[in-house]
This record gives C-alpha cells, structure tokens and sequence, in this order.
C-alpha cells in the first residue's frame, strides 16, 4: 500500500492527515509538498493525524521532526493525534513524545489551538 496525504486548512492551522505506509520512497514527495502547504497557506499551527497510517519507517520520522523544527522556529506549535498503534511504537522508541505533543483526536487537537467550530470526519 502507497502513502495517500490529506491536507485541509481549518482558520489558521494546517490539518496533515496520512494513510497507508510512510517509507523512504515516499518521504520526498511528502516533504515537498508539506513545505508547499505551509509556505502557500496562511497557517500557523499543523495537526498530524497518524489514525490511518499503519506504517512508517525512520525516514518518515525525519520528515516529522523537520515539518516540527519549521513550525517551532516560527513560535507555532504542531501536534500529533489519533496515531495508531504501529506508528505510536515507533514515536516511543524514538523518544519522539519527548518534544512532540501527542493528543487522542484531531477535533481536541483543533480545539487546543484555537479553533473553534470544526466539521470533522
């Protein structure tokens, strides 16, 4: 299974939704095309819902602590959520929670950033 990437904009945050597999075939493209969503978007924060994403290789986390260093640097913050548990033990072994904020859903993760009324699927 290849890697699909959802990019939504709810007020000012960038919503990454990401499903399938996150492996070293697919990080250039989804490093890419991140940057692309943050420098065209007038967004602050980003969400990363890992729910649907079943696999990811430590190339993938690369692309997840770049994404994170862009964002601090600007004072913004990026948060994880829903992430599986194939995906969570990977985080955990990595000590990735220990500089990234991990919540339970993209809704709460919304919430804590700010905005207000969001329509979720």
């Amino acid at each position: 299974m290849s890697l699909r990437v959802e990019f939504v904009t709810k007020e000012n945050v960038l919503v990454v939704r990401l499903e399938g597999e996150l492996d070293h075939h697919e990080t250039s493209k989804l490093r890419e095309s991140w940057r692309g969503q943050l420098q065209q978007n007038d967004v602050d924060h980003v969400v990363v819902n890992l729910g649907k994403l079943n696999f990811m290789d430590s190339s993938g986390l690369g692309v997840m602590l770049g994404r994170y260093k862009e964002v601090q640097a600007s004072g913004n913050e990026m948060i994880i959520c829903s992430i599986s548990p194939e995906v969570r033990r990977l985080f955990d072994l990595s000590g990735m929670f220990k500089i990234m904020r991990l919540v339970d859903s993209e809704s709460y993760a919304l919430e804590l950033l700010g905005v207000a009324s969001c329509e979720m699927r």
